[in-house]
């Protein structure tokens, strides 16, 4: 049995503020505002609106993790995170399910330096899990 709850949606955007005052717009509030993720030289907005989470992620220089998706995408949904009861077991489950581990957990800033890793599916697309 899955141990899984989501903990937002990550969207892929351009320009941070001005995706912000978008969604403020829809009636999003910012939860927290931008913070700078110097390992993956992204900044990172959190926004929630009817019991939901969504993370905003913008690159800031060209060799930014997402810089090559957001010319791919756009600006998008692309990843789903999860936050898990039991990594080891979720993580066993994940890839004895076809999931590919396409890093390692490494802290993140926007998350009070919670661990996370990425991981992707042919299926299911990209996922990210909090380890920690």
């Amino acid at each position: 049995m899955s141990n899984l709850k989501i903990h937002h949606i990550g969207y892929l955007v351009k320009k941070l503020d001005q995706a912000k005052q978008t969604f403020e717009a829809l009636g999003y509030r910012i939860e927290q505002d931008t913070v700078y993720d110097d390992i993956r030289k992204v900044n990172i907005c959190f926004l929630v609106k009817d019991g939901y989470r969504i993370e905003l992620v913008s690159p800031v220089s060209p060799d930014s993790v997402v810089a090559g998706l957001l010319k791919k995408y756009k600006n998008a949904p692309y990843h789903i995170c999860y936050e898990t009861g039991n990594y080891e077991e979720d993580l066993s489950r994940l890839t004895a399910s076809g999931f590919l581990a396409i890093d390692t957990p490494t802290p993140a800033p926007a998350m009070n330096g919670r661990r996370v890793m990425f991981l992707t599916s042919a299926v299911a697309g990209m996922i990210e899990l909090i380890v920690d």
